[in-house]
Parts: C-alpha cells; structure tokens; sequence
C-alpha cells in the first residue's frame, strides 16, 4: 500500500476507487500523508461543496488532497437553515432551472442519506389582506410539485385555520384564510459534509482538516501546481504538488483567488442568523413559513427535536468571515416574526438557549438588487493560472455542482494536454453515505427498533433515537464503544441524550481535533444544550487525554477556544 491508501500500481489507475473502511480517520493520521506524494486535484475549503468534489473525484479515481484550515463545514455548511429543498421563493425570481434541480437532488439525498435527509412540512398561513395571496401560494406550490414531477417526500395539501393552529400551536388565526401544506426535507448540514468527507476518504482521499493553504506554487505557464500547507494545530509546514487546483473556500473565496493574482471580487456575501429556543416554548408539528412583518421577507419557524429554531436574515457582510455573529438587531428582528405570528407564546430575549450566523457566498450580480433577490445559482470558471473556483450554489445541489466542479477540472487538464481516458462515471448518485449503507426497508423507525436490541438497555431510549438520526447505520459503532464500558454510556450533559461514546468515535473516525469540533459540529451541544455545552468541557477534554495524550496546556488552550466560541454566539446580549 503506498501513501494515499491503493496500492503502488501506476498513476493513472483504470477503475473508481472503492470504498474502504480502514482508512484512519484521525486528523493526524490525515495531516501524516500531505505531500508524501504528488496528487492529481488539491481542493482548498472543506465546506459542503469542497467535500463533495473530494468525493466525485476520488470515486473517478483520481489521487485528491483537500485541505480546509479549521474543521470540516467550519464555515457557511454549519451555518444555513438546515434544509434540502427546492426553494419555493425561488419561482417567483424565475428560477425554474435551479427550483428544478434542486428537488431533483432532494430525492437522491432522501436515497443516499435517509438518516439525515428527512421529510419536513412547509406550513404556509394566509392572512386576509396580506401578499401573497392564498390563491398565489396554491398555484406556487402546484408548479412546485410540477417541477419534481409531483414526487415531493409527501403530497400537498391545504389545511384550514383550525387545523393551521393544531399544527401550529399559538398560530394567530385571526384573519387567517388558510395554510397551504407542502413538503421538502431538513438536514443536519454539518454532518451531511462530514460523511461526505468520510466517503471520499475511503475512497483513497486525504481530507485534512486545520490545514491552511499559505501559499500558492506557479509552474510552467504561470499555472498553480502546488502549494505550501501548514498544520494549524502543529505550526508544522508541508510542500505539496498537484495537476490542478480547486478554490471551494465559501466565503473566502475572494481571499483565496488574490493569493495566486490580483483580479475582480466574485462575492457579494450576506450575512443569515438562527435562534434557538426551547420546544416546549415555541411547539409545531411542521415548519411555518412566514412572511416578515417589516419587510415581507420570507422566514422559517422550523421544529429541531426538543428545540424549534427560527432564521434567517439577509443582510450584506463586509466583515471578517471568521467574526460573523448574531446581532442584538437580528435578534430582535427575528422574534418580531415569532410575536406576529404567535402572539400567545410570550417568547422574549431570555428563551433564546443559542444564535448562529453564517455567510452565503452570493455571486455578485453587480448592480442594485437587494440581498434576498440576487441569485443562489452557481459561477464555475477557471481563472487564467488554472485555478478552478465555484461559489454560490445550494446545499440541496452539492453533489450536482460537485460533478460539475469536477468535469471543469478534467477539461482543463485537456486543454494543457493532460486528458484523462482512464476514469470512470462515478456514480455519485447511486453510493449512499456511510450511515445510509444497509439502511433497513422500515426507516428509522426499524433502525432504532435494532439499534435498542443492540444497547440491550444500556441506553436510554433518547440516546438510542439520537444515535440512529445522527450516524445512521454508523451507529452501531458508537454504540459497541458505549458498551465496552459504562462511563462511555454518560451523558455529556445533564439530562441530555449525548453520551462520552461519541466524543470517542469523533476521534478515531470522524477527524474531530478540537473541543469545537465535537461540541458545534459532531454532537451538538453548542446549539441545544441550555449552557451550550460549558459544562461538558472537562467530560471531553478527558477524552482527548486519553484518545491524543493532550496536555494540560492544550486542554486549557481549547477549552479558551469554545468558550470564546461560546461567547461569539451570546455576543448579541452584551448589545441589549
């Protein structure tokens, strides 16, 4: 076996690598093989797309290195409002092509990933004297259907005012004419990165994480055939050499173009906050769509197990992407929608358990339109030293605009005379996600029945659910280490179904290397525990002594680290 997980056959292999299990999947079992060997495709950015292209590639068979410089879906990929969906707002700006394939990439993510990929209701509630109209949304959602070919997760249908507010409950029906019920899916976006990552890597990929790219190499023609790469953590540098190079960095896209030449600004990002509170205080049996009170802009009320989050903003962000945060404007802003349509659930500043924000890297239309109108669409291209870059774009069409990303990098490998014959079609659209391998006929409601066998009760019936909507088919692995001894069977944090098992497989087969990593992006607790996961620092930070041999150093370093995170997110009080 040579460096990159095959075997040392010559370059240019002639079948798709496949899947395997072995690979290591500690971060420093990654940052090991960077620039043992020249690759085919270094990808800088370990967002949703540049996971995704990590994953196409590897399956055509090509040699890949991705490098991100914090976690994996650090940025804008943990930060959207957690949806696969068409975009329904989307038909009346005219986006036909994009509304079509996205629902037809939320039916193959419902296929490869039935875990993270669930059916949501989209609850519409009309009021008499306000746009749109009832008769408008009707027929938006009737070519909605048309457009995915009426294969949506269920079918629409309307509900009346009364049975608008038995789903909604404390739903204003004073005035309301009706609510249009349609369907698309949620997600858990991070994760929907991770395994992405995780099946490019067992494909023969190496996805580095807290690896940033300092510098871009030019080769003959002034085209980018490498780059020196260094270990966040470590401060270690590495030389790497590579065919071509993909620019999928988000929000840094722009920072990430000026390193190799001076030329025009691709993005005109916006900023998009969450908040979070607890169920019991905001409960609904679907997602209300809702129109803003203040401007007519379309937000989301959306359930999350024992919490119910609400977003998003769009404003435009000239900040520091690594500083993007809430706002005491956006919050207020935010619940002035949840007092509008729920005036009886008395929701104010103090019920708020969490906030995030993200930035959508918009393509910069270039003229005077407003943050919500320009277009989600995405720009591939190649710039004149051979770098390829795509920004903008969905989640729901990752995988899509992935094989695009990857067509454009072989055609510029032609176009210097260096096609590739020997790959394959790789199928992305048919190889599930590791935790929708074997994923059981009955759903998740068979996996858990299977899953409870397995813990044998050694597991609260919460954990179990959890396990099973988080990793799948995957979680009978966590589940096998829980039992292997009773202190990985606690919780993380009081009265929370996340267990120490599960800092202990982030470890060893998801890449986690930080606190923020396991707390924001493997489990969680961030976002849903009620002091966003404080109190479970010393519960794994002694994790990472016993699994990585961390000092007392580097626990009190990363422990400053997530509270900083943590204060980040809470910022937006100290503006009351």
């Amino acid at each position: 076996m040579n460096a990159f997980g095959g075997s040392d056959a010559p370059r240019h292999t002639s079948c798709v690598n496949q899947p395997n299990d072995e690979v290591s999947l500690r971060q420093s079992s990654m940052w090991a093989r960077v620039g043992t060997s020249e690759v085919d495709v270094l990808i800088i950015g370990g967002g949703i797309n540049g996971a995704g292209i990590a994953r196409d590639a590897a399956a055509r068979g090509l040699r890949v290195l991705l490098c991100e410089q914090n976690d994996l879906a650090f940025g804008t990929s943990s930060r959207s409002s957690k949806l696969v969906h068409g975009g329904l707002r989307y038909l009346e700006q005219g986006e036909l092509g994009l509304v079509f394939e996205s629902v037809s990439e939320r039916g193959t993510l419902m296929k490869l990933a039935p875990h993270l990929v669930t059916p949501l209701g989209f609850l519409v509630p009309i009021y008499k004297g306000r746009k749109p109209g009832l008769a408008t949304i009707r027929a938006g959602i009737l070519l909605y259907e048309g457009l995915s070919l009426f294969r949506s997760p269920k079918p629409a249908r309307s509900l009346s005012p009364a049975q608008a507010a038995e789903a909604a409950p404390g739903l204003s029906t004073k005035n309301l004419r009706g609510a249009p019920l349609y369907y698309d899916c949620a997600t858990d976006d991070a994760r929907l990165t991770l395994e992405s990552a995780i099946d490019a890597a067992a494909r023969g990929a190496i996805i580095s994480s807290w690896t940033r790219v300092e510098k871009l190499h030019a080769g003959a023609g002034g085209l980018v055939r490498g780059a020196t790469v260094r270990n966040v953590l470590t401060n270690e540098t590495r030389e790497v050499k590579c065919s071509i190079v993909v620019n999928a960095t988000g929000p840094w896209t722009d920072r990430t173009l000026s390193m190799a030449a001076p030329g025009p600004r691709w993005l005109r990002p916006t900023k998009g906050v969450h908040l979070v509170v607890p169920r019991e205080k905001l409960p609904m049996e679907h997602c209300v769509a809702c129109f803003h009170p203040k401007d007519n802009r379309y937000l989301f009320v959306i359930p999350w197990g024992d919490h119910t989050y609400v977003g998003t903003t769009d404003t435009d962000y000239d900040g520091k992407a690594e500083e993007v945060c809430a706002s005491h404007d956006d919050v207020r802003y935010l619940l002035a929608c949840v007092h509008h349509y729920f005036p009886e659930r008395q929701i104010d500043e103090s019920d708020v358990v969490s906030t995030w924000a993200g930035l959508r890297p918009l393509i910069d239309p270039g003229d005077d339109v407003s943050e919500s109108k320009v277009s989600r669409e995405e720009r591939i291209e190649a710039s004149s030293d051979g770098i390829v870059t795509v920004a903008g774009g969905k989640l729901t069409t990752y995988r899509a605009m992935a094989s695009d990303v990857v067509d454009a990098a072989l055609e510029q490998l032609a176009l210097r005379g260096a096609a590739r014959t020997d790959l394959r079609d790789p199928k992305t659209e048919h190889a599930p996600l590791p935790g929708g391998v074997s994923f059981p006929e009955g759903g998740l409601r068979a996996l858990v029945a299977t899953l409870t066998r397995e813990a044998g009760g050694a597991l609260s019936e919460a954990t179990v659910q959890l396990l099973a909507s988080t990793y799948g088919t995957q979680a009978s692995r966590v589940i096998a280490i829980a039992l292997s001894s009773p202190a990985l069977a606690a919780p993380l944090s009081p009265g929370r179904p996340e267990i120490v098992a599960q800092v202990d497989y982030a470890i060893e087969h998801e890449l986690a290397a930080t606190l923020c990593d396991v707390e924001v992006r493997r489990t969680q607790l961030f976002f849903r525990a009620a002091d966003q996961g404080l109190s479970a620092i010393p519960a794994i930070a002694a994790r990472f002594v016993a699994k990585l041999g961390w000092s007392e150093e580097i626990v009190a370093r990363e422990s400053a680290r997530y509270e900083a995170e943590v204060a980040l997110s809470r910022r937006w009080r100290s503006e009351g």
